[in-house]
Formats: structure tokens, sequence, C-alpha cells
């Protein structure tokens, strides 16, 4: 599989593809085309989930008021239970996100 190819067609809508699914560890492509979190409310999974931008841009924000602003390489590891959201996502490119979840 090559995570650049075979992107979604639908921008007006988030995509979510798992590429591994197994008891202790998800792994999956997220592309994002300006989407973000709903206003309300917050993420808060069980496990762990460090993410990495592949391509374009996006914030991830935390209840506490910390926001990490990631680009091209950058990555992320969200702690299980940490509340959080995507505050922003370029609106202007596809955002190609890879996140995987763990115990």
């Amino acid at each position: 599989m090559n995570l650049y190819e075979n992107l979604p067609a639908d921008p007006s809508m988030e995509h979510f593809e798992d590429i591994v699914n197994q008891a202790n560890v998800r792994i999956e492509r997220i592309v994002s085309f300006g989407q973000q979190s709903p206003q309300s409310g917050w993420y808060e999974q069980a496990q762990q989930e460090w993410v990495v931008v592949l391509k374009g841009r996006g914030i991830v924000s935390y209840d506490d008021g910390r926001e990490f602003d990631l680009s091209n390489g950058d990555s992320l590891l969200i702690p299980a239970q940490q509340k959080h959201k995507v505050s922003f996502t370029d609106p202007e490119q596809a955002t190609i996100w890879l996140a995987v979840f763990f115990d």
C-alpha cells in the first residue's frame, strides 16, 4: 500500500481507513480536507495514539489549552485518556495522517 495513492475523491468529509486492526494495535490512515472535531466534546480513548502528519497540516488541541501544530513529518504521542481534538486541518489541500493506536 502506498499511503499517498488512492486518496478519497470526496472532500466534503473526513476519511478513515484501517491498515492494521489487531488485538493490541490499530493503524489507520486518515485523510482530512479542512475538517475538524466538533466544537463541543473531546476524544478520550483507552489506548495511546501516536499520530504523524504525512502531508498537509493539522492542529491537535488538548483540553488543558495546549496546541500542537503539525505539518509534514511532525508526530505527536497522545497519552491514553488525554482529552483532545483536531481544531484545524488545511482546507486547501488533503492532510494525510497516520494514526497508531496501542496499549
